[in-house]
């Protein structure tokens, strides 16, 4: 298996001793402490970060935030998530936001997503999103984009697509939460879409 580089861009030295453990998930872990670094690796042809929020605060300068995360997969890592922190960082470029302190397992599935493309949210960051997608735009007409679909699959996305979670759905549909999971994974297959909010922008019209 070939290592990636991962760059790690914090002060705090408790941080960078547990994101070292990446090194156990494929990954080698490079430290930064500034986002001149950031601006290095990309020179390097790199393009995986993980970004301490807490720097982030205290550097400031957040109109300058959008040119260091310009052409990089960035991962912004905090220990007091908000949805206006994570939609802050989102409007800036990063291709993630999550807790600093996720268990080591899920913070290399969280960078696993990132590489195949998917946004990640928390969940609370994400219903927020999907709501306001449903609010601001219509539904586009079934034909664009529930053609590959079977009737439930197509039913199973547009709840999806609006921020129901998945016992949402289930309750709704009266099916089981495995045989919803089942319906997205084949919903995200046929539509080519990595996570909720690539599906939720397609059914509403809008192709990434």
């Amino acid at each position: 298996m070939q290592v990636q580089p991962i760059l790690v861009v914090t002060q705090d030295a408790g941080l960078w001793q547990s994101w070292q453990l990446l090194a156990q998930s494929g990954k080698q872990p490079y430290r930064g402490v500034g986002m001149q670094d950031m601006l290095n690796w990309k020179a390097r042809g790199h393009r995986l970060v993980i970004v301490d929020m807490a720097l982030l605060k205290q550097l400031g300068a957040e109109e300058q935030w959008s040119t260091y995360f310009d052409g990089l997969c960035v991962l912004v890592l905090s220990a007091h998530m908000s949805d206006t922190e994570g939609q802050l960082v989102l409007a800036k470029g990063a291709s993630g936001y999550a807790h600093s302190h996720l268990p080591m397992e899920s913070l290399a599935l969280v960078i696993s997503s990132l590489e195949s493309g998917a946004i990640w949210l928390g969940r609370s960051l994400l219903q927020k999103m999907l709501h306001d997608i449903d609010q601001r735009l219509p539904v586009a007409t079934a034909n664009d984009w529930a053609q590959a679909l079977s009737s439930r699959e197509a039913e199973v996305a547009r709840l999806a697509a609006v921020g129901h979670s998945n016992a949402d759905i289930a309750q709704k549909l009266l099916i089981t939460e495995r045989t919803v999971r089942a319906h997205l994974s084949a919903v995200f297959e046929k539509l080519h879409v990595d996570d909720r909010l690539q599906l939720a922008l397609q059914v509403h019209g809008i192709r990434r």
